[in-house]
């Protein structure tokens, strides 16, 4: 069982990556862009790939009525996930700490996990959300309005996963370092539920 705490006071602590690095990248690449723009969205607020991309892409959108990329004080989610992901960290390192001490058993190790799993398809629907509202509620003074073959509005919303094409643009969007972190650190803790229900199994056993 203390190989099992170890690992689930560990596991959570990767999730400091978050902090460091992206969440999420979308990548925009068009002929006319030899290289192509970027934004990384971090869990707490939106930053450029490469320099004045943000600025690019705003002027661009501009012209079919999206909206401008949202700053962090403009998005409550920017101020919460920070915290979310702080007090999921302490809450898992302090369960592997009482775990080790003998106080809790290894269920408690999956229980974090189903917590964090919940929180993370929560936190894609708001981001998906996100991305409907700004791809499809579009300036009706925009300067192109542009329509489908069937003469309904286009709309812009960038793939949750994936790549998709909008006019001349390739648009690809994939899960950035920090979210390899956040899955590495989740990873680690159901593999400490497995290695802690394996130790009290070999406990019945031989009891």
């Amino acid at each position: 069982m203390k190989k099992a705490s170890i690992l689930m006071i560990v596991g959570p602590l990767f999730l400091l990556g978050l902090y460091v690095f992206p969440l999420w990248n979308i990548m925009l690449g068009a002929p006319q862009y030899p290289d192509p723009l970027g934004i990384n969205i971090h869990i707490d607020g939106i930053r450029d790939v490469n320099e004045f991309d943000i600025q690019n892409i705003d002027g661009l959108n501009h012209y079919i009525g999206m909206k401008t990329l949202p700053k962090p004080e403009e998005m409550w989610e920017f101020n919460t996930f920070p915290k979310v992901i702080g007090l999921m960290v302490f809450l898992g390192s302090l369960i592997g700490i009482l775990a080790y001490l003998g106080k809790l058993s290894h269920k408690w190790f999956l229980g974090w996990f189903l917590l964090m799993s919940v929180l993370g398809v929560l936190g894609m629907y708001d981001f998906n959300a996100w991305m409907v509202d700004y791809g499809t509620n579009l300036d009706p003074n925009a300067i192109m309005k542009l329509a489908n073959p069937d003469g309904t509005p286009m709309t812009y919303k960038p793939p949750l996963f994936g790549h998709t094409k909008m006019l001349n643009f390739d648009v690809t969007s994939l899960p950035a370092t920090g979210a390899w972190f956040m899955f590495t650190g989740m990873m680690l803790t159901i593999g400490a539920f497995f290695l802690g229900h394996k130790h009290q199994r070999s406990n019945k056993l031989f009891t």
